[in-house]
């Protein structure tokens, strides 16, 4: 390795080890973790989106963990203003900053220079669209950006109508813009590594053993107490669309945890289709190698060859 300062991101499924091994680096490279999850920055939604423990939190510094209430409307844009200055803060006071966390287009939004935009709000269309009902905002935007359409729920209004402003403003569909988001250059440093599992069947048993863990931790409760409005983002967090569900007698439990099992298991095979199109990411098989032995490779540093 040269002497330059790293920017080390560690992405991948649910479930496939990211924290243990994130933690395991800042420790080794004096880092502190950026995190890089759009559902742990929603204060509250602690056991259902798996964050860090708060004796984790102690071992090394974490940012970008609950910074938001689960009713705002908190956007990438402003996850990449925000995860970039804290970036920069780490890196003035030469620290090893460690980007962790599934949601590619969060992490992107920050490591490639010059990446995100998207158009800027029209608030006279955003009213019009308000006067219309769920039903026909969603079945316009299924119309124009029918994948878009089809990762939103009908009830989540706040983000069926960005992804149709988003069209009217620019002619371009939000599907599009994700895409494009993506071409900017990696900026200078920065090194993704994204772990993968060759064992699918063993991570889709992580995942379903991490659900039951999560319902012994206590998520029912927490899911109750929060009582989160459907029609925002948080949500339509999984784990939490599911049992609010429940709570609203349109499934049984059981029903509702094999749902969250289910939608967990998509989740996955969505986050390795998307790593799969970034000519940058280095996987590692953690089905082939402990958190030390994959900890060893990104230390050695011969496996990042840009």
């Amino acid at each position: 390795m040269t002497n330059r300062q790293r920017i080390i991101a560690i992405a991948g499924p649910t479930a496939v080890g990211k924290t243990a091994l994130s933690i395991a680096l800042a420790k080794a490279l004096d880092g502190e973790i950026i995190s890089c999850d759009s559902m742990q920055i929603y204060r509250g939604m602690d056991i259902g989106t798996a964050k860090p423990t708060k004796a984790e939190m102690a071992e090394v510094p974490h940012h970008m963990i609950d910074v938001a209430d689960p009713a705002d409307n908190y956007s990438c844009a402003d996850y990449a203003k925000e995860a970039s200055l804290i970036l920069a803060d780490i890196l003035a006071r030469g620290k090893t900053p460690i980007f962790c966390g599934g949601t590619g287009l969060y992490l992107e939004s920050v490591l490639y220079e010059g990446a995100y935009s998207s158009p800027e709000a029209d608030e006279a269309l955003r009213q019009e669209l308000w006067a219309k009902t769920a039903e026909e905002n969603h079945a316009a935007l299924m119309a124009v950006d029918p994948e878009a359409a089809a990762v939103i729920h009908p009830n989540n209004r706040k983000r069926v109508i960005r992804a149709l402003e988003i069209y009217l403003v620019s002619g371009k569909t939000k599907t599009e813009w994700d895409k494009e988001n993506t071409r900017g250059t990696l900026r200078e440093g920065a090194e993704i590594y994204v772990l993968t599992s060759s064992d699918r069947e063993a991570l889709y048993k992580r995942i379903d053993t991490r659900v039951d863990l999560m319902l012994e931790a206590g998520l029912l409760d927490e899911v109750k107490n929060l009582a989160l409005d459907p029609m925002t983002t948080a949500g339509q967090a999984i784990g939490y669309k599911e049992l609010n569900n429940y709570f609203a007698g349109q499934a049984t439990l059981d029903e509702a945890l094999d749902k969250i099992k289910q939608a967990s298991r998509n989740y996955a095979k969505r986050q390795l289709t998307w790593w799969e199109r970034n000519r940058h990411a280095v996987k590692i098989d953690m089905a082939t190698m402990t958190v030390d032995e994959a900890l060893a490779l990104i230390l050695d540093g011969n496996l990042w060859t840009k």
